[in-house]
């Protein structure tokens, strides 16, 4: 895949109601020129398939998408066999999987790792905001990098300051003295905004950090792909209004040795990033 495939890229996109936009398009292939892949057929672009490297931890699959016209045809199959191959080096390759995609990594000998909800909501009004959160700042990446790799489990620096500066305003972070105790990001997407990552060490910061995130939401739908290692948190979400809208499964392939610390991971930036 090159730059300017992406334009079909996003076609595919809008046939699969997906919400990428074309900045997302871009990082992959910023992040990864010459390991994200297309299919064609008679030089009409019919699929595609992203991978990243997280360093050496592990790396991911993402965005495979095929247009509904070329479906049950192999395509997906192969340009995920294309992908493990650019990927044969690695230790450990993960993606997350809806459950009819599920029965297919299993037989590409991927296991499970642990359950995802996408969870919607259109806030009508703000939340009271009393919360500790402020502002990312450029000077905070240092160690908010190094805070996220500890709990994400791999260094994703160029992805997070990629969202800090499309979307700043989604940007928070809770710090005691000079040690960050969480942050939370977004993104703008074709139907959603998506607030994700949340990376917090307790579900009061994780609420704390959602929140003004949330009153820079008011009057537009979005999204949040959450984990399920706190029941307190999904009850809290549906509370406030959430609703559920589809599921994942996170897999991977290989030793899994760097899996970070998913508890405290109370949102992902998104099945395509992990």
């Amino acid at each position: 895949m090159y730059p300017a495939d992406i334009a079909e890229g996003l076609k595919l996109c809008r046939k699969a109601k997906w919400n990428q936009m074309e900045p997302d398009w871009q990082i992959f292939l910023q992040n990864s020129p010459g390991a994200c892949m297309v299919a064609t057929f008679q030089d009409q672009i019919v699929g595609t398939v992203t991978t990243i490297r997280y360093g050496h931890s592990f790396s991911w699959i993402g965005m495979v998408l095929v247009d509904p016209v070329f479906r049950r045809q192999g395509i997906g199959q192969q340009l995920l066999q294309e992908a493990l191959q650019l990927l044969q080096a690695e230790e450990t390759v993960k993606l997350d999987a809806t459950p009819a995609g599920r029965e297919v990594y299993l037989k590409l000998n991927f296991v499970d790792e642990y359950p995802l909800t996408r969870m919607n909501l259109m806030l009508t009004e703000a939340i009271p905001n009393y919360t500790r959160a402020r502002a990312i700042l450029k000077e905070d990446f240092p160690r908010l990098i190094e805070f996220d790799r500890n709990i994400f489990g791999a260094d994703r620096a160029s992805l997070l300051q990629w969202m800090w500066e499309k979307a700043p305003e989604f940007a928070f972070l809770i710090e005691e003295g000079n040690e960050i105790k969480g942050y939370s990001m977004g993104r703008y997407g074709h139907d959603f905004i998506h607030i994700g990552p949340i990376i917090a060490q307790n579900i009061v910061l994780a609420q704390d950090l959602l929140i003004p995130a949330l009153n820079k939401c008011a009057g537009s739908p979005l999204i949040l792909d959450v984990l399920h290692f706190e029941p307190e948190w999904m009850a809290w979400l549906k509370e406030i209004g959430f609703t559920e809208q589809r599921n994942f499964i996170r897999m991977f392939r290989g030793t899994n040795r760097f899996k970070g610390v998913p508890e405290n991971q109370f949102a992902i930036i998104g099945p395509e990033f992990g």
